[in-house]
């Protein structure tokens, strides 16, 4: 089975019999509010598992490398071992959540050039919002690893937006995490579904992704249903 070598919110990690591989399996956990909600929703892990190996595949066929390596079962994968990098890259197509009320606009806005931004990986700080300066005083990255960061960021919000756009989905936002392989080569990791997505709906803007846990407002299974069966569609012949 491996060792169990760290647990999120959302995953678990374990060693395995080869080398600079881990096993990640999916947990049914969903958590809001930076952990301070948390429910657990029966198959939540496999939907999860299914998206993200689905987005990963999609984004190695478009020239996106990643720590992924295949999937395993209907809950696990098997990643390439790599130290992950303190911090979340969050890329906005169209202004929501956060954004919106710091800056003061309306949901829905669209954004012409898609704004990234950097936010510190502490749960105990609650995940600031931090800027270039404060991520080379943190030591979290260099400064030729965060126009790294920015550049791989956009290059797969180019390649996401336009297969979720296929699908009737807009994707208003989603949060990134990347890390280093031992040669110092920077690989996207962790996962890419509806927890880490804002989606809406291109035509009713209903919205696809976990703000319907965070915000009560619908079915977290049944919405990730559609998010996974819309991607299949998209994909079957590719």
């Amino acid at each position: 089975m491996g060792e169990l070598i760290y647990e999120g919110k959302a995953k678990q990690l374990y060693t395995t019999a080869e080398e600079g591989i881990l096993r990640v399996a999916y947990k049914d956990d969903a958590t809001a509010l930076n952990g301070e909600r948390r429910e657990v929703f029966a198959g939540k892990g496999i939907r999860n598992n299914e998206i993200t190996s689905l987005i990963f595949r999609y984004l190695a066929e478009n020239g996106v490398k990643s720590h992924f390596v295949k999937q395993l079962s209907e809950t696990e994968q098997l990643v390439r071992e790599v130290e992950i990098i303190p911090l979340e890259v969050v890329v906005r197509n169209v202004l929501a959540g956060s954004l919106a009320k710091r800056l003061g606009r309306s949901e829905g806005e669209v954004i012409e050039t898609p704004i990234v931004e950097f936010y510190y990986k502490d749960d105990a700080l609650g995940d600031p919002f931090i800027n270039d300066d404060h991520v080379l005083f943190l030591g979290a990255a260099s400064a030729v690893e965060i126009e790294t960061l920015k550049q791989e960021a956009r290059k797969i919000g180019d390649v996401l937006t336009e297969l979720f756009s296929k699908a009737n989905i807009t994707l208003v936002d989603f949060k990134l995490e990347f890390g280093r392989t031992k040669d110092g080569a920077i690989l996207l990791s962790d996962e890419i579904s509806p927890d880490t997505c804002r989606l809406w709906d291109k035509t009713t803007n209903e919205k696809l992704d976990k703000d319907v846990f965070r915000r009560n407002i619908g079915n977290l299974i049944t919405v990730y249903d559609e998010v996974l069966t819309r991607l299949e569609e998209v994909t079957k012949h590719v």
